[in-house]
């Protein structure tokens, strides 16, 4: 296990993705996890599969209310809350020249906005517990540039790094630990249909480019799933305020 035994932790946006596989692994790991979706049947059913050391809530991350209110239902279920993981996020394409207030409204209300108030609210928590905690946001390689029809969301996917150094850097003498993961192309049910909305045949995933996929495949759930369990355990203590790109090759400097 990764230090994770009896650990109550909020997943948000896991029933299903890289959520899901998260919410799957931390269980394993012996912790309980609160699943949130903004589907009830979703989330019923997450919780079914994932036995009793889960527990559900729904909640539309745009409404500045869910914050709060997840972290009230993670501490109801099990009596405490020692990590939180900001995961849910949305990926919309914009072009160029073509973005309205709206959309970027929208994409920052859900992808910037909404993990600080969860952020605050967990702190909030950790503090009354007095016992310290721990964050990890997922972001995305695609915060230190981006793709040209993904502005919009990298700009969101930065401003997520600043937030966890900031929060990092003040919280570290309490023990709250933030550590941010920046993901690479990983396969989920959502990103199959946008790669076939976009033109990609069925089974595209099994002839990526070794350029794009050194492994010979893109990421997996499960892979990114075990990376954010060690960022929420003990193990990784005390690091805190670290940007880690999860990722199957260099970032930065690629040639």
């Amino acid at each position: 296990m990764h230090g994770l035994n009896d650990k109550a932790i909020l997943v948000t946006g896991s029933t299903n993705g890289i959520g899901r596989a998260m919410a799957e692994r931390l269980v394993a790991d012996g912790a309980k996890v609160l699943v949130h979706g903004r589907d009830q049947a979703e989330v019923d059913d997450a919780c079914r599969e994932l036995g009793t050391a889960a527990k559900g809530a729904t909640g539309d991350l745009a409404d500045p209310a869910t914050a709060q209110a997840l972290v009230d239902a993670t501490v109801q279920a099990f009596g405490h809350i020692d990590g939180l993981v900001n995961n849910a996020g949305m990926y919309p394409r914009g072009t160029i020249g073509e973005t309205t207030a709206d959309f970027f409204d929208k994409v920052f209300a859900v992808n910037a906005r909404a993990p600080l108030l969860c952020a605050e609210a967990a702190i909030r928590a950790f503090r009354r517990q007095g016992s310290g905690g721990s964050i990890v946001t997922i972001g995305s390689i695609n915060a230190w540039c981006g793709q040209q029809n993904l502005t919009v969301y990298s700009m969101s996917k930065g401003a997520l790094m600043t937030m966890t150094r900031n929060l990092a850097d003040a919280l570290g003498p309490e023990r709250i630990r933030l550590n941010q993961l920046n993901v690479g192309w990983t396969f989920t049910a959502n990103e199959d249909a946008t790669q076939q909305k976009e033109g990609k045949a069925p089974g595209w995933e099994n002839h990526v480019p070794l350029r794009q996929a050194p492994s010979g495949q893109i990421m997996q759930p499960a892979e990114i799933a075990a990376h954010t369990a060690f960022w929420l355990s003990d193990q990784s203590a005390p690091v805190s305020g670290q940007i880690y790109e999860v990722e199957q090759f260099p970032v930065i400097g690629r040639m």
